[in-house]
């Protein structure tokens, strides 16, 4: 089952980070394999966001999502309901040196042929993990 995660800190209070990523639509600012990402249903917890990413080629591939975990300045995760892989994903924020430690976790069941999908997979996950350097840089140039 791949996996991936990356941490960082970034010089904001935990609230104000929390609120940033608790709204998915702002992931195209950090997120470079995004393409669109918008709102379709719900608030909060059950939140259904339609989203598409960049798949070979650059053509898009849909990767929605549902919201299925939002604890105030603590942790937001998400569950992926379409498209060919469907990751589930969490951050989790905690107080940190005059700022916000922020973790971001995937991972992906593949069962059947899909594992034959693994290794690419993984890059996918590590590169999507690798992008936090571009979330601090957004959130603290706010």
């Amino acid at each position: 089952m791949p996996r991936a995660s990356s941490e960082i800190v970034i010089k904001r209070p935990r609230e104000d980070v929390f609120v940033f990523l608790a709204n998915p639509e702002n992931d195209p600012q950090w997120r470079s394999g995004v393409l669109d990402l918008k709102r379709v249903s719900g608030s909060g917890i059950g939140a259904r966001y339609t989203q598409g990413v960049k798949g070979p080629g650059g053509r898009r591939i849909p990767a929605d999502i549902d919201i299925t975990e939002l604890t105030p300045g603590e942790a937001i995760a998400f569950r992926t309901i379409a498209g060919p892989v469907r990751p589930r994903g969490r951050y989790v924020l905690a107080a940190a040196d005059g700022g916000t430690r922020v973790r971001f976790e995937l991972e992906a069941d593949l069962k059947g042929v899909k594992r034959l999908l693994a290794p690419m997979v993984q890059k996918t996950m590590n590169n999507e993990v690798g992008q936090l350097e571009s979330l601090k840089r957004v959130i603290e140039a706010r």
